[in-house]
């Protein structure tokens, strides 16, 4: 089964789960993000990339220069532990690591939690690849990828009992577009996934096809 079709199955649980009061306001808020305009406003493919360092779950600093220097790097950027897709997307890029090490490239995931919120979820699936602490959403911001949840939405997330601030460590209650860049060794984006409905995420085989472009 694709991922597509995991998380899609993952959404008809939630609505099977959800108030249709709750599933209206989720899917307004869902279409506003979109209307906004901020995926076209995310950095794309035929950008460069800017540098940076984060730490990961243990406080070692992780800087996406010295990766591209050993080869090209997959970024994915991710919402949280708490997110049930982001889960299932942590799985899928587990499952094709292989493959990615195969074309002598790396991965690296990030999202904006503290680093003991990156560990837990390091320890629930066990990736083998990177996971960084990009807490205050400091490097997605410079990527165009962090937007506010809606008050509405942030009621709406503490009745499933998620708890965003004890995950971020602020009261901001922002997050970041889920994405998928594969970068050149350059810190050119050779291919971009970015889109404002979470619960769409970009295909593991997309990942290697990109990566295959590459090398050809």
């Amino acid at each position: 089964m694709g991922l597509q079709q995991q998380l899609d199955e993952q959404k008809r649980s939630t609505i099977k789960k959800a108030s249709p009061e709750t599933l209206k306001t989720m899917g307004q808020a869902t279409a506003d993000l979109k209307a906004s305009g901020i995926e076209n406003r995310a950095v794309a493919k035929g950008d460069h990339i800017p540098d940076f360092a984060l730490p990961d779950s243990r406080g070692n600093e992780v800087r996406l220069s010295e990766a591209l220097s050993r080869g090209p790097v997959v970024l994915s950027i991710y919402r949280g532990g708490w997110c049930p897709y982001c889960n299932l997307e942590i799985r899928a890029l587990t499952a094709i690591l292989p493959e990615i090490k195969a074309l002598n490239a790396s991965l690296i995931a990030m999202a904006p939690e503290l680093p003991e919120k990156v560990q837990e979820m390091e320890e629930r699936h066990t990736p083998g690849f990177t996971i960084l602490s990009d807490a205050g959403n400091r490097v997605s911001r410079q990527l165009g990828l962090v937007f506010s949840l809606p008050e509405s939405i942030r009621t709406i997330y503490a009745g499933f009992g998620i708890d965003l601030p004890a995950y971020n460590g602020d009261e901001k209650f922002e997050l970041p577009l889920p994405a998928t860049y594969v970068i050149s060794q350059n810190g050119e984006i050779s291919y971009s996934f970015v889109d404002a409905d979470y619960t769409r995420r970009l295909e593991p085989e997309a990942i290697i096809q990109a990566l295959n472009g590459l090398t050809n």
